[in-house]
């Protein structure tokens, strides 16, 4: 890639390295690809050359480049959300476990500056549409080499990245006690524990409270194996202090066995491994009481995800395993923890309550093509596409319409006052969405050339807290539909009039304004005579 100053007469076709001020107030943003029509504006504005980057022979563009390893690299469980300003992210499909393979991953971070992965930490408990990797490309482009090795490396001996799904266990408890021990002290441990395993799916299904004696938790070990509940958890009256205590000698005498005691995590560091059979048995460190997070954690979230626990998997856990607070280096454990990364929630909202008043007497969302009616082909493209919840606006021929969309799983609301135009189906369709949706896009029925990957890139784009508040496609320059505006523009859509949409925002918050680039002028197409109707059926 070549990358400096250029004179305008040679930039077209250009990738603009840095934001550009025009004299209308408005501005060229980094990454544009600079068309005829922009190097004009650019003239107009008095300048004589840019600072940008064209592509050479080897060159795979950033978000080419980065969405390569980005599928390469998810594995089970892991959604690939589409590349945007060479950005790929992966997110969670369900609540689980990140699996990762680090050595890799630290492999494929060596082979050149222009690819990097960043991801969330080895069996980090994840949540739905969590983000999970972020693969950036630095420059605008990468070498097609470096590409196709670092491809190689994340699809080496299988995805580098995937969630374990947590499965719903029936857990049992041994609580013991000692002479004097309050009863709460029992019944508070047991509060933590509810909630600690209703966050990952699994319950207490028996609890045995005994004395602190071998011969006593043996029998209750043995009891909840025959039953079989798993895994086993033994919180001791007293800490363990060696492996031939109360805990560890009752686990043996109940026919299981010992596989380690300690771990190189704090707090935590008195937890205690086994198993009977195939069932694991733990004998839970005193800060397991708490609901603070603690090794325990990190043992039982792994089994509870069905995955191999070993004594060399806990003695490899130091690494990040101070979780204790201590003087000047508090670690506020007992706050509420930041929310991670997450695919944002877009909802669509598809425009079908018109009259088709320039196609005659014909609802035109009805006709078909390619043997699917219009209205259908749209809001298919919007539930193939990340957007949830997909809200259709009907009005005009409602019933008619429903039934074109029959077995779909969209949202119906009605407006009784489509007579009045698309800002009343604005209004009723942005009023109809979800109170926790981050955006919206606003689709119309009649562009049945709009396709999943186009909303998808869409979303890609979307970020508020960088800027990206509304997102507009642009194909050669020019903007299209459909549009994604941020929740917060909500109210102000709500109070537009007549037959109009919300195109006013775009020019009013052109500061938050991103347009996507789209390579496919079905962006433009909107049919509303029977003369489109046909050529859109060729």
């Amino acid at each position: 890639m070549k990358f400096g100053r250029i004179p305008l007469n040679e930039a077209e076709g250009a990738i603009l390295g840095h934001g550009v001020p025009l004299l209308s107030g408005k501005s060229f943003k980094k990454g544009r690809v600079l068309s005829a029509e922009d190097i004009e504006a650019l003239r107009a504005g008095g300048y004589a050359e840019v600072a940008a980057a064209r592509y050479e022979p080897g060159d795979v563009p950033e978000d080419e480049a980065a969405a390569a390893v980005a599928l390469a690299a998810a594995g089970d469980g892991v959604r690939v959300s589409a590349a945007f300003t060479g950005r790929c992210n992966l997110y969670a499909e369900f609540q689980g476990l990140a699996v990762l393979d680090t050595a890799r991953l630290e492999r494929l971070n060596l082979v050149d500056e222009a690819m990097t992965v960043a991801t969330v930490s080895p069996f980090e408990a994840v949540e739905r549409d969590q983000m999970l990797v972020t693969v950036k490309v630095i420059p605008f482009s990468a070498p097609r080499e470096v590409v196709e090795a670092c491809v190689a490396i994340a699809e080496e001996g299988g995805p580098l990245l995937g969630v374990a799904p947590l499965v719903p266990h029936d857990v049992g408890v041994v609580l013991t006690r000692v002479a004097g021990m309050k009863e709460s002290i029992l019944d508070k441990t047991i509060g933590a524990l509810n909630a600690r395993l209703e966050r990952l799916g699994s319950r207490i299904a028996r609890e045995i409270r005994c004395a602190h004696h071998e011969d006593e938790v043996a029998e209750a070990v043995a009891e909840m194996k025959a039953e079989g509940l798993s895994p086993i958890l033994i919180f001791g009256a007293s800490a363990i202090v060696d492996r031939r205590d109360v805990v560890p000698a009752a686990i043996e005498a109940a026919g299981g066995r010992v596989d380690h005691f300690g771990m190189p995590v704090d707090p935590g560091n008195l937890l205690l491994l086994g198993h009977h059979g195939g069932t694991p048995v733990i004998g839970v460190p005193g800060c397991g009481r708490s609901p603070k997070l603690n090794g325990f954690d990190w043992v039982l979230q792994r089994l509870l995800a069905r995955l191999q626990v070993s004594p060399a998997d806990i003695m490899r856990m130091g690494a990040g395993g101070l979780l204790k607070e201590i003087g000047g280096r508090p670690q506020p454990r007992e706050e509420t923890k930041a929310a991670a990364p997450r695919l944002p929630r877009v909802a669509a909202v598809v425009l079908a309550a018109g009259q088709s008043r320039r196609m005659g007497r014909r609802n035109k969302l009805l006709a078909k093509i390619d043997g699917v009616p219009m209205v259908a082909r749209a809001v298919d493209a919007a539930l193939a596409s990340q957007a949830h919840p997909v809200v259709v606006v009907t009005g005009h021929e409602r019933e008619a319409v429903e039934a074109a969309l029959e077995g779909r799983e969209v949202d119906f609301v009605h407006n009784p006052r489509f007579v009045e135009g698309l800002s009343a189906s604005l209004i009723t369709g942005t009023a109809a969405l979800p109170e926790d949706v981050d955006g919206a896009l606003i689709c119309l029925a009649d562009m049945p050339r709009v396709k999943w990957q186009h909303l998808d890139r869409l979303i890609a784009a979307f970020n508020p807290a960088e800027g990206r508040a509304i997102c507009v496609p642009t194909c050669h320059g020019k903007r299209g539909n459909p549009v994604l505006f941020a929740a917060r523009f909500f109210p102000e859509m709500r109070a537009v009039a007549g037959d109009v949409g919300a195109k006013h925002l775009i020019g009013a918050y052109g500061d938050e304004l991103c347009e996507v680039a789209i390579d496919d002028e079905a962006i433009f197409v909107d049919i509303d005579t029977s003369a489109a109707l046909k050529a859109s059926s060729r």
